[in-house]
């Protein structure tokens, strides 16, 4: 297939989000608006809940296309849905204590006026991802901000570190290896290449992050969705 008929108009890429929008249940289309400009979208307006904030970033991104996304879209809580920052916090607690995946003991949870930070370490990123992932869809939540570390307990070699990731990717249906180059700096993976949409950027960095003994992941591929 020749790049022109690759490339796709901001105009394209702008009715394929909106409909997308309207195929995900957890999102109102009318809540949200879409701008685009050179393949980067623009969400704005607002929702009552920062669940459906989250799940509209990531509804635009699987649109082919979409090479980044701003998203603007404020959080205004309802009335029914304010909940004071204790109650929050003891909310958030409970399910991260609820989660198999995430080792409460090594986290702290704090909340100031409805936006709630996670600090703390864990050894593996899905760990991560996963108290993010816990506490974002808590009613009165008005944003979520992870600051928690990934500190492994291995430290592989670089050579043995790439070599994993390189199998890796060559395993992955969603990732072409040949796009994507790895370096290492000690437990920093260091992303680089060209692929074609954003799910594929994402797909790499998630792929680099399950490799033992990886602390950082710096993300440096672009999309380009006619290469």
């Amino acid at each position: 297939m020749t790049t022109a008929t690759m490339t796709r108009t901001d105009e394209e890429i702008q009715r394929d989000v909106l409909e997308e929008l309207k195929w995900d249940a957890r999102v109102q289309p009318n809540e949200i608006g879409v701008a685009v400009r050179d393949g980067v979208v623009a969400l704005m307006g607002w929702v009552d809940n920062y669940g459906k904030k989250w799940a509209a970033e990531r509804t635009a991104h699987r649109v082919r296309g979409v090479t980044a996304v701003a998203n603007d879209v404020d959080v205004r809580l309802p009335s029914a849905a304010e909940r004071t920052d204790t109650d929050i916090a003891g909310a958030a607690t409970r399910a991260l204590e609820w989660d198999a995946f995430v080792p409460i003991e090594r986290l702290d949870v704090t909340v100031a006026r409805g936006w709630l930070t996670l600090k703390g370490e864990v050894e593996w990123e899905f760990q991560r991802r996963a108290a993010e992932r816990s506490v974002r869809r808590l009613s009165g939540v008005r944003g979520v901000t992870n600051l928690i570390a990934v500190k492994p307990r291995i430290n592989p070699s670089p050579e043995e570190l790439r070599g994993r990731l390189e199998n890796a990717l060559i395993r992955s249906a969603e990732t072409d290896s040949r796009r994507i180059t790895i370096d290492t700096d000690g437990g920093t993976v260091i992303l680089k290449g060209t692929v074609r949409s954003w799910v594929e950027r994402e797909e790499a960095e998630r792929i680099s992050w399950s490799a033992p003994g990886v602390t950082a992941v710096k993300n440096q591929i672009t999309v380009n969705p006619g290469a």
